[in-house]
């Protein structure tokens, strides 16, 4: 990532590739301990040592060391999942990045972390994600309205998908801490979901900034009359990012809403709420955004010469747009699916 961002990216791209490689050496660095205190604490009654994580899930690992090596583990994993306070270097990567190391960080690169506080921090130590998760839990639920409410400020359109994607990786890391079947599968949901619109959005923006040569929305205006496939495709990628049932965001949220409304305790529910309140500052942003680069009047004359998408674009983000809608439409063998396969990490939670 230092050197996709650092040598092919734009603007600040020094600074941005160099803040991404300290952070996460430094996230990295912390899960490397808690994976070598897993290691070695794999075979508590005596036996062979293993990183084997079926064999380790078999035992269980001393509470002393589960309070210690679980926070390790989730917050290194975490900040790949760009959990505040950690969340910095991700919004700076994503501007200064190319196209495409954008879409790649966005949607292969932060699900890792998801990924390994699923697999990892919670599958191992099922006792400590038990007794720590409220802690975190504050810090993820910090990360889904902190990530909305920053959108809302910025005019450079990758930033705004930036903070957008803090916001919905925060709504991953939360669900999977509210430690029930729903809630975990709306994770992994959103996981899919995530990937699939923000990459959409990327691929969106490059296509524009390479027409307009400018992600500022404030020198832009009025680009659905001049690039009418490109527009309408906008649109949909921000419908669903602020979840519009049929699209991918609104089963993503919505399962891992009802999951976490399943706790009956006042700390949890007011958590839960404060979570839903990024529905509606989401559709604040993505609608301002939407208004000012497609509506109005267009802001730079020169703006009427551009041209629509080619046939290839059309490709790709047709594709995109596909996978979002039958996602959407279609849920149900794809939430069983991870259903079925959560039962194990649920079996150790509430062994």
């Amino acid at each position: 990532m230092y050197l996709l961002i650092g040598v092919w990216g734009t603007g600040r791209k020094e600074y941005s590739a160099m803040k991404l490689t300290l952070m996460l050496m430094g996230g990295s660095a912390l899960l490397l301990v808690g994976i070598l205190g897993i290691y070695f604490h794999s075979a508590p009654e005596g036996g062979q040592l293993s990183m084997n994580i079926l064999e380790i899930s078999k035992h269980t690992i001393p509470m002393s060391a589960q309070y210690l090596f679980f926070p390790l583990t989730f917050v290194g994993f975490g900040v790949l999942g760009a959990m505040f306070p950690f969340h910095t270097w991700s919004p700076d990567g994503h501007a200064s990045a190319p196209t495409a190391v954008s879409m790649l960080h966005a949607g292969v690169l932060m699900k890792l972390g998801g990924y390994g506080c699923f697999r990892v921090a919670i599958f191992l130590m099922p006792e400590a994600a038990n007794e720590l998760s409220w802690i975190f839990l504050i810090l993820t639920g910090t990360s889904v309205v902190y990530g909305a409410l920053s959108a809302i400020k910025q005019t450079d359109l990758k930033y705004i998908n930036a903070y957008s994607s803090v916001s919905h990786c925060g709504l991953v890391l939360f669900a999977i801490l509210m430690l029930n079947q729903t809630a975990m599968t709306g994770a992994v949901l959103q996981m899919l979901s995530h990937g699939l619109m923000t990459a959409l959005f990327f691929a969106l923006i490059g296509m524009i900034y390479g027409r307009t040569h400018t992600r500022d929305i404030r020198e832009m205006g009025g680009l659905m009359r001049v690039m009418p496939f490109l527009g309408v495709c906008f649109v949909i990628a921000g419908l669903a990012s602020l979840g519009l049932p049929g699209l991918s965001g609104f089963v993503a949220e919505m399962t891992v809403f009802v999951g976490s409304f399943e706790h009956t305790d006042t700390f949890h529910r007011f958590f839960t709420i404060l979570a839903t309140t990024s529905i509606v500052i989401t559709a604040v942003y993505v609608l301002r955004m939407v208004g000012k680069l497609l509506y109005g009047a267009v802001q730079n004359p020169e703006h009427l010469k551009l041209t629509d998408a080619t046939f290839s674009e059309r490709f790709s983000v047709a594709t995109l747009i596909v996978a979002i809608a039958g996602l959407g439409m279609v849920p149900l063998w794809v939430s069983d699916m991870i259903s079925y396969s959560l039962i194990p990490v649920i079996e150790q939670l509430t062994r």
